[in-house]
C-alpha cells in the first residue's frame, strides 16, 4: 500500500484522526485531496476541538491538495444531481479521484458499492 495513491475523503481524514486502526495501513500510502474536503475537515474538526489544534491539523494536510479545474466542477455537479446525499466535497473529491486514477477512500456509506472506491469502516 506504500506506493499506492488514493484519495482521502473528508471520513477518511476523520478515521486517521480519531486513531481508526483499519486506517493505519493508509497514512503511509501517497494521498490527494482537494481543498473543499480540507474546508469540511476543518469545519467539523472546530465543532469538537479547540481553533488553533484544527488549524495546525488542516495545515498539515493541505500538502496533499491537488488542484480542481472548472471541469472536474461541472462534471461533480453532474454526479450530485443524481447523487443527492453526496455533499459537494464529496461529489467533487470522487470526481477528481477518478481523474487522476486513484481509488477513493472513504467509510461513507453512499459510496460502498461504487467503482473505484476503497471502502473502509
Amino acid at each position: 500500500m506504500n506506493n499506492e495513491t488514493f484519495f482521502f475523503d473528508t471520513y477518511a481524514f476523520f478515521e486517521i484522526i480519531r486513531g481508526n486502526p483499519k486506517y493505519k495501513d493508509y497514512i503511509s500510502s501517497n494521498i490527494i485531496t482537494t481543498i473543499f474536503n480540507i474546508a469540511e475537515l476543518n469545519y467539523n474538526l472546530k465543532k469538537e476541538r479547540n481553533k488553533e489544534i484544527v488549524n495546525e491539523i488542516t495545515r498539515k494536510y493541505h500538502q496533499f491538495v491537488v488542484e480542481i479545474t472548472l471541469e472536474d466542477i461541472q462534471v461533480a455537479m453532474d454526479l450530485k444531481i443524481n447523487n443527492k446525499n453526496f455533499s459537494i466535497p464529496d461529489a467533487i473529491g470522487y470526481t477528481v479521484a477518478k481523474k487522476y486514477n486513484v481509488k477513493f477512500l472513504t467509510g461513507d456509506e453512499g459510496f460502498k458499492n461504487m467503482p473505484s472506491v476503497e471502502f473502509v469502516k
